[in-house]
Order: C-alpha cells, then structure tokens, then sequence
C-alpha cells in the first residue's frame, strides 16, 4: 500500500514517527533515570527508536533510502534548535510564572558545545548503525534480524557516546567516568529492547505495506 506519489506506506509512517523521534530525544535528555545500578539520560529510548525506525527501513527499503532517512532528519533536528535559540531570545510574558519561566529557560538551553556534540553525535552513529545493519544483511542473506540490529545498535551506540561526551565536555570536567557509565549503560539498553523492536517495526511495516508478515 502507498500514497498518491508512490511512497510506500510503511516509508511515509516511519519517516513522521523518525522526525518526531529527533526533536524530543534532546528534551528528554534533560532528565536523568535509574534503571537498577545504571543511570542514564532519558532521550536514549527516544534515540533507541531512530535505532529501530532506521534499521527496519534498511531492511524493507534497502541501505541507500534508510540513510536518506537519516540524512532528512537534520532538518527537524536543526530547525528545532533554531526555534528553539528564537523562543528563548523573545521576551517572556510578565503574566508567566518566574517559576515556571525558570524551569522552562533551565530545561531548553544549552552551550554551543552540547548542541555541536548533538548533531555530529547524530549523524554518525545513525549512518553507522544504517551501514553496519545492511553490511551484516548481505553477509547473513536478511536471516538473524535480532542479532543484525542488536550488534548495530550497540556499536553506533558506543560512537555516539564517545562523539558526544567528548564534544560537549571535554575539558569541562573529567568525562571517563560519564562514558563508562553511558556506555554501558545504553549497551545493555540496546541488547534488551532492540532485538525485539527490530520484529515489531518489520512486522508493522510489512503489514503498512500489505507484504507478508513473517
């Protein structure tokens, strides 16, 4: 099944459901969760499901249109931030609460450094993980869909700790403890969700597009 312009379904789906992903994994950050002994930014399930959405359009759609995918996804990525440096430049109104005008402030700045670390963070380890799931495809022949994402998943997901603690703090304050900690801690988050989303998002997409589920 497709729209008037020939795009399958599943493709228009994901591709809003990908944008979507982008924006709110940088507002999710701001809050840091204990999962257990881990502790880790939120926005990384929001950025486990660009993962998932990535790799499912690699394996229906092929490697080239998935990082076209990530490619697009500069765009709400960037327009955001610079919404967002707009809203935070424009006066607040005085009927706003101080309270609330101060978490809101607290919440959506950030330093040059971070924001730079975000998308070079974004752009490398979403390519990466599009170009090692449809590396493994060809040499599986599309068999272990689990362990293709899986073994993508957590290698961009190392990169994209490496590139962005590295950019945003280095030289800040001592980071070898934060990578330690998010690296592990966004592995193990990888090795649990990731294989079974991976069949979830197919699945759906097949059945958007009217192909055969299993």
């Amino acid at each position: 099944m497709s729209n008037s312009r020939g795009i399958p379904l599943s493709l228009f789906a994901f591709s809003i459901f990908y944008g979507g992903m982008v924006c709110i994994a940088g507002v999710l950050g701001n809050k840091q969760v204990a999962l257990g002994p881990l502790a880790v930014e939120a926005g990384i399930f929001a950025f486990l499901l660009l993962v998932v959405t990535s790799s499912a359009v690699a394996e229906l759609h092929g490697r080239e249109v998935a990082n076209r995918l990530v490619r697009i996804g500069f765009v709400p990525l960037i327009v955001s931030l610079l919404l967002t440096l707009v809203v935070l430049a424009v006066p607040a109104s005085p009927e706003m609460e101080p309270a609330r005008l101060s978490a809101f402030e607290t919440m959506m700045t950030g330093t040059p450094r971070i924001w730079l670390g975000g998308i070079v963070a974004y752009g490398t380890s979403q390519t990466l993980n599009v170009t090692i799931f449809a590396w493994l495809k060809k040499g599986e022949g599309g068999r272990l869909l689990w362990l293709r994402a899986g073994i993508a998943s957590v290698l961009s997901q190392v990169v994209d700790t490496l590139l962005f603690v590295t950019i945003a703090f280095w030289g800040v304050f001592p980071i070898g403890a934060l990578l330690v900690g998010q690296m592990l801690a966004k592995v193990t988050l990888s090795v649990i969700l990731v294989p079974w989303l991976i069949y979830l998002f197919v699945a759906l997409g097949r059945r958007l597009d009217g192909a055969p589920v299993a």
